[in-house]
């Protein structure tokens, strides 16, 4: 499907410092991660009546747990016995640095001399550091006693209510068919309208003891928050589109803000009515506590809704995130308001005949109309989109792909289940079918939303491509970042989703809390104790150390070095040798963030000894080596160097091996340890000058100094020849019966050795047959210069023939 683009007005694009934006974020990160100021440590007198107030209380509810059956009661007591075992923790750990505190001032005094008398105040002292030792011991053991018996208490409890759970879903009742159902209704419902009636009569008398100011302000209150509402959202659209960065996270940012909106709106009217009933504390506890928490559910039942507006955007069509038709979206528009509608029908069919202690018979009947309705309202949803698939397959004649009709025939499935299930008598069943499909419907809508808000707000706040508009360009460290963040963070959404689906078979938010709860807590590997916050903390270091030791390399290559009389390869040395040490202080600083000293990390060096007696000796080996290069500087970058055959612009001196161009452009890696343990030749490293040689063979019957000067004369000519030293000819001798000429001149470079001896070649075979002297054809004739280099640009000669 082709969305239609988002037309937005031009704005004018900022320069922001990308550096300093990350340096300012980094520093707020760090700020909100150090610890706040450590309270004052509890008196072993509060730790003592604390934990003995926490051990009645885990008994109590250990009593209880066995004849409960309310599952909302359940849960709370499974909350606080979690919430017991944390503070045990957290006590246990706040009195272990205390033990070990009074355990060493009791190693400093020593024992006790035998046979001397000890000084009193020192006697008083150690008799007072035994009680405290002895007393704070007690209390760290009561504590962890105590926080395993409130782990062993949660897991009973969860035990128990999967235990119901199953049960409650494998119970049968009259069916809704059965005259013996109806029969019993209509003897018990009148008993049941009464008790409602009571609860009617409550709410009226609470309206009518609200004054009449009270409910035209709360009125009043309600009629701007709708108004709110309005220019909000007006507001969200207008900013979005102008100040927000252009890419999709415009519409997943709008998305979610109509979300939010969506939850606010009912949720504020909802409270306003309930302060306008409960306004001089007029009503029941149980009234209250239904109200209170049915404005949470008229909450949830507007997120529903506002994330079912969000993610059709009916309209606004070019802002729709997923890939969803107009007309799906246009025929679907009454969807979201009726299910937010039918999320406060189930609460209310759950909660209200436990309030009024209604029959079962009602509570079954009002637990089949919510699921009946609910059945009713996903089955129209399918028949729509079962049409619309097929008159889209008409019209474009494109397949549907496979997972989406094995989704929408597995949803029909447990519907007709669902359905069979209640006309059977299995009502739990039924209805705990038909709403897991709404709550999985609810789970993976959210999810889908805030992992597209994830990825879109690390790809365009982070991502390079939408701020140069290159799509050709190769990606940066900031696109790496972004995708790296946005998957990690995807994951994150995946794995929160999994458990909320798992919620309802005996699962719990609580249990999502106690999970990262005992994962902050950590694992201790030996004397180490990983958390994640130090691990997060270390990693924290150890970006922000890398990211200073590049800054402060880039600024001693380009700022600092070029001042000083080093030479360019030099330079490169010493900011190599400063990167190296940079990483070493970095990683130093992160494991000390994580608590992990120096002196821990022996067995790490152990294992590499061990490592490198096995297989690590020819890597270490090139570290050395490529450290004793930089250092000692035998070669350099620059240099023309010839190794075991291989001839090259020594390019880059990496940690472990050396890039050296060759003469065709290719590159070769070469082991640093090569340039240690074996000969080298170094052309460029005492001389920097090129030889250009040429040996000519005439016949005996030539001028020798006419030749001379021919020769001489053309060396001159050419620019790129020096004067200093100065050109010359030499006569080597005779063979064959002709005279063998020997010129040498020199270049700035023996880069340049092998285009000028070419260059002068053609002048002098000119000049010599102009001059009417004929060079002679020996077997062999030699032309000599320095062997050819790699410099791009540069054409120079290859090995000298003879």
């Amino acid at each position: 499907m082709t969305q239609t683009s988002i037309a937005l007005p031009a704005r004018p694009r900022r320069t922001r410092p990308p550096v300093f934006v990350a340096l300012i974020a980094a520093l707020l990160l760090v700020l909100f991660l150090l610890p706040a100021h450590a309270a004052a440590p509890p008196t072993p007198v509060d730790t003592e009546v604390a934990l003995a107030t926490a051990r009645k209380q885990i008994d109590d509810i250990r009593k209880r747990v066995a004849d409960e059956t309310d599952d909302a009661t359940l849960v709370k007591q499974r909350g606080d016995a979690l919430d017991i075992q944390s503070k045990a923790d957290a006590a246990a750990e706040a009195l272990t640095p205390q033990l070990a505190s009074v355990t060493a001032r009791l190693s400093e005094l020593g024992t006790p001399p035998e046979g001397v008398k000890e000084a009193s105040d020192v006697a008083a002292q150690r008799m007072q550091l035994d009680k405290t030792s002895r007393a704070l011991d007690a209390q760290i053991k009561l504590a962890r006693l105590l926080s395993v018996d409130a782990g062993q208490t949660a897991e009973q409890i969860s035990a128990q209510r999967r235990k119901q759970f199953q049960a409650r879903l494998g119970e049968r009742r009259d069916s809704f068919l059965s005259d013996q159902f109806w029969t019993e209704f209509r003897e018990e419902f009148p008993r049941d309208l009464e008790r409602l009636e009571a609860l009617r009569d409550d709410l009226a008398t609470a309206v009518g003891q609200t004054p009449k100011w009270g409910w035209l302000l709360l009125g009043a209150a309600i009629a701007l928050t709708i108004a709110l509402r309005v220019a909000i959202g007006r507001m969200l659209l207008r900013i979005t589109a102008t100040r927000v960065p252009p890419g999709r996270l415009r519409r997943s940012f709008l998305a979610v803000t109509h979300v939010v909106l969506a939850v606010a709106t009912p949720g504020v009217v909802a409270l306003l009515i309930h302060m306008g009933l409960d306004w001089n504390s007029q009503l029941s506890d149980s009234t209250s506590s239904l109200l209170a928490n049915l404005v949470g559910t008229v909450c949830f039942g507007g997120y529903v809704s506002g994330l079912g507006y969000a993610l059709l955007s009916a309209n606004r069509p070019s802002w729709r995130l997923p890939p969803i038709s107009d007309i799906v979206a246009t025929r679907l528009r009454w969807l979201p308001g009726v299910l937010g509608v039918l999320v406060v029908m189930i609460w209310l069919a759950e909660r209200l005949p436990v309030l009024l202690n209604a029959s079962l018979t009602t509570t079954i009947t009002l637990t089949g109309i919510v699921a009946v309705l609910t059945m009713a309202t996903l089955g129209a949803v399918l028949a729509i989109s079962r049409r619309l698939r097929r008159q889209a397959m008409q019209e474009s004649e494109t397949p549907i792909p496979f997972w989406v009709s094995l989704l929408l025939g597995a949803v029909w499935t447990v519907l007709i289940l669902s359905l069979a299930s209640l006309l059977a008598g299995y009502v739990a069943f039924g209805s705990f079918m038909v709403k897991q499909v709404l709550w999985v419907l609810i789970v993976l809508a959210s999810a889908y939303l805030l992992s597209t808000l994830i990825e879109d707000g690390f790809s365009t706040l982070l991502g390079t491509s939408h701020r140069d508009g290159g799509e050709h360009e190769a990606p940066s460290m900031r696109d790496q970042a972004a995708v790296l963040l946005s998957g990690v963070g995807r994951v994150a959404v995946g794995l929160l989703a999994v458990i909320l689906l798992l919620a309802p078979f005996g699962e719990a938010p609580m249990d999502l809390l106690q999970r990262f709860d005992q994962l902050r807590k950590g694992l201790a590997i030996g004397e180490a104790q990983i958390r994640p916050g130090a691990v997060l903390q270390a990693l924290m270091v150890l970006a922000l150390s890398l990211l200073a030791v590049k800054m402060l390399k880039r600024w001693l290559s380009n700022r600092y070095l070029p001042t000083t009389e080093l030479d360019p390869g030099m330079q490169l040395s010493a900011a190599t040798l400063f990167g190296y040490a940079g990483f070493v202080i970095a990683v130093a600083l992160s494991l000390s963030a994580a608590g992990i000293g120096l002196e821990r990390v022996a067995w790490i060096a152990s294992a590499l000894s061990v490592g490198i007696g096995f297989g690590l000796q020819a890597v270490v080996q090139n570290f050395v080596s490529g450290l004793i290069l930089l250092a000692e500087r035998p070669v350099k970058v620059g240099d023309w160097v010839s190794l075991g055959g291989v001839e090259g612009d020594i390019l880059r001196i990496n940690v472990r091996a050396t890039e050296i161009q060759m003469g065709d452009r290719s590159t070769v890696i070469v082991p640093n340890s090569e340039f240690v343990t074996k000969t080298v030749r170094n052309v460029t490293r005492s001389n920097p000058l090129g030889l250009v040689q040429i040996k000519l063979p005439l016949p005996l019957s030539t001028d020798a100094e006419q030749v001379r000067e021919l020769i001489l004369q053309a060396f001159s000519d050419h620019e790129d020849v020096l004067d200093t030293p100065a050109p010359n000819v030499f006569l080597d001798g005779i063979e064959g019966g002709n005279l063998v000429f020997n010129a040498k001149g020199y270049v700035s470079s023996p880069r340049a050795a092998y285009g000028v001896r070419s260059a002068l070649l053609f002048t002098l075979l000119k000049r010599l047959h102009e001059a009417g002297l004929e060079v002679s054809s020996p077997p062999t004739m030699l032309l000599a210069s320095a062997p050819q280099p790699s410099a791009a640009p540069l054409a120079v000669a290859p090995p000298a023939q003879s």
